[in-house]
């Protein structure tokens, strides 16, 4: 067995084949066109939000620094997936390299685990604002925001790092076919032909330190938030702070709800076919609703974003007179 992994790795690997929806070849012009209108507008309305958090003065408090840094995730996660899903259903040829596979998987770890601290960040910042308003400048300043963003990134790069060391070692035997829209370890791990128990428990474990923690940590200052909030005297008051934290309850249900699906049940019953759709929903869709839940719901974004645009037309219309 070792001699044949071996002279397996030893081998040039092929480049793989992500079916997708190449087995209902009646679904891939609908969901080509439904995947570049959603990546145009991810595109637009994070690109927006990083924009306007950056300019706009009255937008430089933590809550949306830490805005900030989601939509920049969410712009990086759909540009690592979604181009390449669209030239494969634009095209008979629906493959992507090896090196483009790992690189793909890489990066798309890396931007999960540390959208998971980023949002959990977020719920601490709502939890001083809400519970601690007197000391919130204290608390809340800005170069803990920073080391909290710096955290987020730097664990996300290591669970990262250690996944990709964990599955490049993997051999990986006959046709290098991937039941998936884009390349993920889950998918990566279930198609190499090796006893991938230790890379399964290690999944198991870092996703579930990665999610669970972030998650609980998340519940657990929603839940002193709750008590926080019924505790105020007035009916606006009391719809004031719920608002300010509606917003950040849907973009964490959209996020956990679908990761927890994919990541935390036993790998015997992981389904590659429900799978890839799941991966699907949080690689593109939950990163195009991210922008219009927050500013749909926010008066100084929505208000940031209208000076913004008017700041472009007259420059447009300086542009055209000239």
């Amino acid at each position: 067995m070792r001699g044949h992994n071996h002279s397996i790795l030893q081998e040039p690997l092929k480049d793989f084949i992500l079916l997708g929806v190449s087995d209902r070849p009646w679904l891939e012009l609908p969901l080509f066109a439904v995947l570049l209108v959603s990546y145009i507008l991810a595109m637009l309305g994070n690109i927006a939000i990083i924009l306007v958090s950056r300019l706009d003065s009255q937008l430089h408090s933590p809550m949306y620094i830490f805005l900030g840094h989601l939509s920049f995730l969410d712009l990086c996660y759909t540009t690592t997936t979604v181009p390449q899903m669209l030239v494969n259903m634009g095209s008979s040829s629906k493959t992507i390299s090896y090196a483009g596979c790992t690189m793909q998987y890489a990066i798309f770890h890396w931007l999960g685990c540390t959208e998971c601290i980023v949002l959990a960040a977020m719920a601490l910042d709502r939890y001083v604002a809400i519970c601690e308003p007197l000391r919130y400048a204290v608390i809340m300043h800005r170069p803990l925001c920073q080391q909290l963003v710096a955290v987020a990134w730097l664990s996300g790069f290591g669970n990262s790092l250690v996944q990709v060391v964990l599955t490049v070692q993997l051999p990986f035997c006959g046709r290098q076919v991937l039941n998936n829209f884009f390349c993920e370890v889950p998918a990566m791990i279930k198609l190499s032909c090796a006893d991938t128990a230790m890379n399964d428990t290690t999944l198991a474990v870092l996703v579930a330190f990665f999610v669970l923690v972030p998650l609980a940590l998340i519940l657990f200052s929603y839940g002193f938030i709750a008590r926080a909030v019924l505790r105020i005297q007035s009916s606006r008051g009391r719809h004031k702070a719920f608002g300010t934290c509606s917003s950040h309850l849907v973009v964490v249900s959209l996020f956990y709800l679908p990761a927890i699906y994919m990541y935390l049940q036993p790998s015997s019953s992981y389904s590659q076919e429900q799978g890839k759709f799941i991966s699907l929903f949080y690689s593109i869709i939950t990163p195009t609703l991210n922008p219009f839940i927050y500013t749909l719901r926010n008066k100084d974004v929505k208000g940031a974003l209208r000076k913004l645009l008017s700041r472009i037309w007259r420059l447009c219309r300086l542009g055209s007179e000239m």
